[in-house]
């Protein structure tokens, strides 16, 4: 069913399937034009270069491109399969699975797009990018659960949809996906420490690009919470299906 939306997406357009390879592409382009060219923009007063503001910036975009298509998608999921809760008997929650598989398709097309730009532009990649998919869990973790939790509640209260993406747009600018943390004034940190995006692209920017391992003991508790916010998801979900047929 993944692969089939996956496919069912880009279906009828001339580039089919490749489409999912040259948006990313067209993003970095568009992306190192205008911040190595028009803004001049560095990330650091370090050495790094004008180019390497769009790479790290890329690499925020993934992970925030990741969890926004899945929890923009969540409230809607039961809505658009009317068939499946009234005619089907069918586990309702694979709808979240689903939904979460196509977007780690998309998220993994965009990180290939990243590291060919790192080859492409003569920059070495680091061995540490390994650790990349364990850094990557835990917000696919969190991700299933919302997913699950916003699901159910998109059922009983249609404003839900409308909600979530202004959520979701208010959590890219209160992360570190355009700016990086030290920009941000030390009293104000602990407050963008809240939002789950920041530590995860914090970490995938050591993993895929300077070349630090993850900070292990924050990562385990963030796939602990993470993993307990899925289960919750999930044990909200299968209290509230009972309910859906009636109010659809």
């Amino acid at each position: 069913m993944a692969w089939r939306e996956v496919i069912g997406r880009y279906q009828g357009s001339l580039l089919g399937l490749a489409w999912s390879f040259f948006h990313p592409v067209l993003m970095l382009l568009v992306y190192t034009f205008v911040f190595s060219v028009i803004f001049r923009a560095r990330w650091t007063t370090g050495s790094e270069g004008n180019v390497d503001y769009a790479l790290v910036l890329f690499v925020g975009l993934i992970v925030h491109g990741f969890f926004s298509e899945v929890i923009n998608r969540s409230p809607n999921l039961i809505l658009s399969n009317v068939n499946y809760v009234k005619k089907v008997v069918f586990p309702l929650e694979v709808l979240s699975v689903v939904a979460l598989l196509s977007a780690l398709f998309h998220a993994l097309v965009n990180t290939v797009v990243l590291l060919i730009a790192f080859v492409l532009i003569g920059k070495s990649l680091v061995w540490t990018l390994v650790f990349f998919p364990l850094v990557f869990l835990p917000i696919v973790m969190l991700a299933l659960g919302l997913s699950w939790a916003l699901a159910a509640l998109g059922v009983f209260v249609r404003d839900v949809g409308q909600t979530v993406g202004i959520v979701t747009m208010l959590l890219m600018f209160l992360a570190p996906v355009v700016y990086p943390i030290s920009a941000v004034p030390e009293h104000l940190r602990p407050l963008l420490m809240l939002n789950p995006l920041t530590f995860i692209i914090e970490q995938s920017r050591d993993a895929l690009i300077w070349g630090k391992p993850p900070e292990w003991a924050g990562l385990l508790l963030f796939f602990a919470v993470s993993s307990f916010v899925a289960w919750l998801g999930f044990v909200w979900f299968q209290k509230t299906r009972k309910g859906f047929a009636d109010v659809i």
